[in-house]
């Protein structure tokens, strides 16, 4: 498997155990089955995207993804920002 799913999926893993989550609450939080859950947390790439992010709102990491990506969060994505037709947006306090 991919070495950054695999680190993913161990993050995962990790947020659910220190948030004292089981795998059985946090696959029914999600929706997921339990054998989806161990999919994503051993990193398999083949879950699907949707998967893995009801998980990770279960676990409260959706902000976090979503701003982890944004490239007007980086030097260069706001040196070009130009190019993606938008402007970093001013956080609210």
């Amino acid at each position: 498997m991919d070495g950054i799913t695999v680190q993913l999926g161990e993050h995962l893993r990790q947020w659910r155990i220190v948030l004292g989550l089981s795998q059985e609450l946090a696959a029914d939080r999600a929706n997921l089955s339990m054998p989806t859950l161990r999919r994503i947390e051993r990193g398999d790439p083949g879950v699907r995207l949707g998967s893995f992010l009801a998980l990770a709102d279960v676990l409260g990491l959706s902000d976090r993804l979503a701003e982890a990506t944004d490239p007007l969060e980086t030097d260069l994505g706001r040196l070009r920002a130009h190019l993606l037709g938008r402007q970093r947006a001013r956080r609210s306090q």
